[in-house]
């Protein structure tokens, strides 16, 4: 079952250099001295372990369990409460009855790991790659009892929502222990940048010596003022940081290279390799990313080359070794048309990449359209790459718009479908026309505009058609948009049959909005804190009407608050609300204004 998360989940910027937690922490006191109208001098930080695991979301109500769930899209996650509840280091109730949002991490003992693996080679089950992998699919069984064989840990680490929050992250985790929640021991105080950067490098050798995996440690700006004051960018807050340690190695043989075409053009090397393990998953390919990397690295097919997986994730080619090679070794040619459709190839001044110059390259709309459905554009369940390649192969879909046209018989007589199958992803197509404007610029595929990029354009614009007619200078002035980004959205709205393929989807029925923009209530543009128990409705469900009405829910009370709504049971939040004057509201008096 789908929940729908009462505080947004968000992901963390890595760091892999020292160098790059030394700018991330002059970004942010730049941005604070700007906020505050002074530099800060006592800024402090939190630097805790990053364990390797799978995030899960705590609802408590009361100090009662109510639900517990997966990080899903950030917005919307998978309620697993049956599943968490066989963990014994969760609390199902909490020392005090408050109303309280929590986050940690589950994790699987390496020792456990091994076991599990052993019986499941005896049963003839592949094994695990990694405690992760395990532990996420007992967490998603539907079987409670698969959960509770796999005996499962976690440590908790945040309170982000709820009753009298902390007024900092060391305060924070103090708080998770008094409530009886399992905390990590391994944090750190610092008081400098330096401190932090000691912590990271004390743990990287200690990394293997624990119970559980760790691929960095997290480091957060200590004071929630602070964190309130820096905010988020499209993805993570500002004042985090990720700092990975440095990634596992490993050497392989470099079997042969095809280029592939993306829904750009861009054409990429693609290397397969003799399976190698690497951070506990097997690797058998990895990009080369452009004809300039090659040259770099000066690999050929059949070299032996060192590998890596870049922040534990994306494999990558870190070297070759030249001094094993036999003379067999076939240099990597470069393509002069388009594998796909042969067609000419181009490649840009400024740029490093190829690019096929067909705009009806076939490869190049199968990717268009495989990304404009996918899990961060319209997320079409049922349409993945194979039943996209389909339908364009029939000449069904043609252009994004076409998915909004299709009827069961359509579909009837195409390989792996009946009249239930087209009857559900002609259903499942038609729930998405009301589709947030964040995932319609994703969607549309636009030259180096990304998922952060998109949520930023709808943040800063509105409504689609704000951003369809922003200028350069308008564009240029987002902090996080840059002349590449600005110069390529310029150029994507002044094509006609860009515009032309935006209008169709339009008249298919597809209403792109922006969660600010959909109402405009008594609570539009408002900063609203929730303190204490409501009677008449939950928090998340009454914090889901401020968000209704275009209001933003804030975690704490700040001279920015516009409203503190009081239930019963109030705490500190009351009290800080009356000594900066902000306006209290009570139940009723919300309810009277919605």
């Amino acid at each position: 079952t789908k929940v729908k998360h009462a505080v947004a989940q968000w992901s963390f910027h890595d760091a892999f250099t020292e160098q790059e937690v030394v700018d991330w922490e002059t970004r942010i006191l730049k941005m604070l001295t700007k906020a505050l109208g002074h530099k800060p001098d006592d800024v402090s930080y939190v630097a805790e372990l990053k364990i390797d695991g799978l995030h899960i979301v705590l609802t408590y109500e009361g100090g009662r369990l109510i639900t517990a769930a997966t990080r899903g899209d950030g917005k919307v996650g998978e309620d697993v409460t049956s599943n968490i509840k066989t963990i014994h280091s969760i609390p199902l109730v909490l020392r005090e009855p408050v109303d309280m949002v929590i986050e940690g991490e589950v994790w699987l003992p390496e020792k456990e790991l091994a076991r599990i693996n052993t019986e499941r080679e005896k049963d003839g089950k592949l094994a695990f790659a990694n405690p992760r992998n395990a532990a996420a699919g007992a967490i998603r069984q539907l079987d409670p009892a698969v959960a509770a064989s796999r005996k499962l840990d976690a440590y908790l680490y945040d309170i982000s929502g709820g009753d009298d929050l902390p007024d900092s992250q060391e305060e924070e985790l103090a708080r998770l222990k008094q409530l009886g929640c399992k905390v990590n021991t391994h944090s750190k105080m610092c008081s400098t940048i330096d401190q932090v950067l000691a912590f990271w490098r004390k743990w990287e050798p200690k990394r293997k010596a624990q119970p559980y995996w760790i691929d960095g440690i997290v480091v957060k700006v200590n004071q929630r003022e602070y964190q309130e004051a820096l905010g988020f960018t499209g993805k993570a807050p500002r004042w985090a940081l990720a700092i990975k340690f440095a990634a596992e190695q490993a050497t392989t043989v470099l079997q042969h290279v095809e280029w592939q075409v993306g829904r750009t053009g861009a054409l990429t090397p693609r290397a397969t390799f003799t399976p190698v393990q690497i951070a506990g998953t097997t690797v058998t390919h990895a990009t080369l990313h452009n004809a300039d990397e090659i040259a770099r690295l000066g690999v050929k097919v059949g070299d032996t080359v060192v590998i890596e997986k870049a922040g534990d994730i994306i494999p990558k080619v870190i070297n070759v070794l030249p001094q094993l090679r036999n003379g067999k070794e076939i240099p990597i040619v470069v393509p002069k048309t388009c594998p796909a459709c042969d067609g000419p190839v181009t490649r840009s001044d400024d740029e490093v990449a190829l690019y096929c110059a067909n705009a009806d390259c076939f490869a190049q709309t199968v990717e268009r359209l495989t990304h404009f459905v996918s899990k961060k554009g319209f997320d079409i369940e049922g349409l993945g790459e194979k039943i996209v390649l389909l339908l364009v192969e029939q000449g069904i879909v043609v252009e994004p718009a076409d998915f909004f046209t299709l009827v069961p018989g359509d579909l009837l007589g195409l390989e792996g479908f009946a009249q239930v199958s087209a009857d559900n992803l002609v259903a499942a197509v038609a729930q998405k026309t009301n589709i947030e404007l964040w995932r319609f610029i994703n969607a549309l595929g636009i030259r180096f505009v990304g998922e952060e990029t998109s949520r930023l354009l709808a943040q800063r614009f509105g409504s689609f058609e704000g951003v369809r007619q922003a200028s350069y200078d308008d564009l240029i002035a987002i902090d996080g948009v840059g002349e590449k980004v600005a110069n390529g959205l310029v150029e994507y709205f002044a094509d006609t049959e860009k515009q032309g393929m935006i209008d169709r989807l339009y008249a298919a029925g597809v209403m792109p909005f922006h969660e600010a923009q959909r109402s405009h209530g008594f609570f539009a543009g408002k900063s609203v804190v929730f303190t204490g128990t409501l009677q008449q409705m939950t928090r998340e469900q009454a914090q889901d009407l401020v968000r209704a009405q275009g209001g933003n829910i804030m975690k704490s009370v700040s001279k920015k608050t516009d409203f503190v709504v009081t239930g019963g049971r109030a705490g500190s939040k009351l009290a800080k609300a009356k000594q900066l004057g902000v306006r209290i509201l009570t139940e009723q008096e919300f309810s009277g204004a919605l």
